[in-house]
């Protein structure tokens, strides 16, 4: 019995502790502008992977520190543009352990 209390805390302390990304998306109302808008979102994010491929292929030991410092601010703005561009819900670590073992106590 007080390894359940103990096991049911735990649970409960990764449940309030884990957050629960989620990002919302625009509902588009017509198809046309969601299918245009889909493949503009999958040109711009392989242009985006592009430059990440070339930054990191860079060789930054030759670089000043000014230019070193556009490169991180540049690196920042295009994974804030990447996760904007990227549409669902990601769950976290401890959400999926509670969510299976929710899963084998009820089922």
């Amino acid at each position: 019995m007080f390894k359940k209390i103990i096991t049911a805390c735990i649970v409960a302390s990764l449940a309030i502790s884990t957050p629960l990304n989620s990002y919302a998306t625009k509902i588009e109302n017509t198809e046309k502008t969601s299918t245009n808008s889909s493949e503009s979102e999958k040109a711009r994010s392989t242009v985006l992977l592009n430059r990440l491929n070339e930054i990191k292929a860079m060789d930054k030991s030759a670089l000043s520190s000014a230019e070193k410092k556009e490169l991180r601010t540049e690196l920042k703005s295009l994974k804030k543009e990447m996760k904007k561009s990227t549409q669902g819900v990601y769950l976290s670590v401890g959400a999926i352990i509670i969510i299976i073992l929710l899963l084998i106590l009820l089922l």
